[in-house]
């Protein structure tokens, strides 16, 4: 879904361009505003997408490999938000009505969109928007609301997921290149999360994570980029 995006499409390759940079999270406020006791938060199923790199270098989408890592991811975000004082609630598509199911997948689309947004202008001080300097001020509007009505929740958490991994043939061509000192990129693991209200729309709480060694196929190695991207969640 995202990565046929350009405009998100491009800030994760500014992203792994400024890697080396730190992974800092971003708050609107230090603390997420929430009542007495218990918080809903609805988990919205992860955007997530994994790729093949061939020989020539083109990312093949792996449908096979994006189904296995959304399970293991999905199950990793449910066992880090289980020790929070939070209710959580599983997305469920409303697939009797099509119209608000479109709705939601516009809204998902919406924040893949503004998350490329933060990352090329949030996490690069030489892109930093005038209006959003010394503060942290995303949101993805009202249109929101009607995923805080149909689930009974106050926050949304979103999550997104690119990763890629080197073919084989790729691999032999990485070695016999490294053999000659020249270094061909491999796979990378880029992902980023927000915790959203759903009265408002504003962006709470966002963070980012580069791993260039990642790979969601196996259960704990989605565990450990699921900790990682949410080792700072303010619930």
């Amino acid at each position: 879904m995202g990565s046929r995006l350009p405009h998100l499409r491009l800030a994760l390759i500014a992203l792994l361009v400024t890697g080396c940079a730190q992974a800092t999270a971003f708050s609107r406020t230090e603390r997420v505003p929430r009542p007495t006791g218990e918080v809903g938060v609805l988990l919205m199923q992860p955007d997530i997408e994994l790729y093949e790199i061939t020989v020539a270098g083109l990312l093949e989408p792996k449908a096979e490999w994006t189904a296995t890592a959304r399970e293991h991811v999905t199950t990793a975000l449910r066992m880090e938000l289980r020790g929070k004082n939070a209710r959580l609630v599983p997305y469920q598509p409303p697939s009797q009505n099509p119209a608000k199911e479109q709705a939601h997948i516009q809204l998902v689309k919406l924040h893949d969109v503004v998350g490329g947004s933060i990352l090329r202008h949030q996490y690069t001080p030489a892109l930093v928007l005038p209006t959003k300097k010394d503060k942290f001020d995303w949101s993805l509007g009202q249109g929101v609301q009607i995923l805080r009505e149909e689930y009974d929740t106050e926050y949304g958490l979103f999550v997104l997921f690119r990763d890629s991994s080197a073919s084989a043939g790729r691999k032999a061509m990485m070695v016999v290149a490294a053999l000659g000192g020249i270094g061909i990129p491999g796979g990378t693991q880029v992902g980023f999360a927000s915790l959203v209200d759903l009265r408002s729309g504003e962006i709470l709480w966002f963070n980012r994570l580069i791993n260039p060694a990642g790979d969601l196929r196996t259960p704990e190695a989605a565990r450990k980029a699921v900790q990682s991207l949410l080792a700072d969640l303010p619930l």
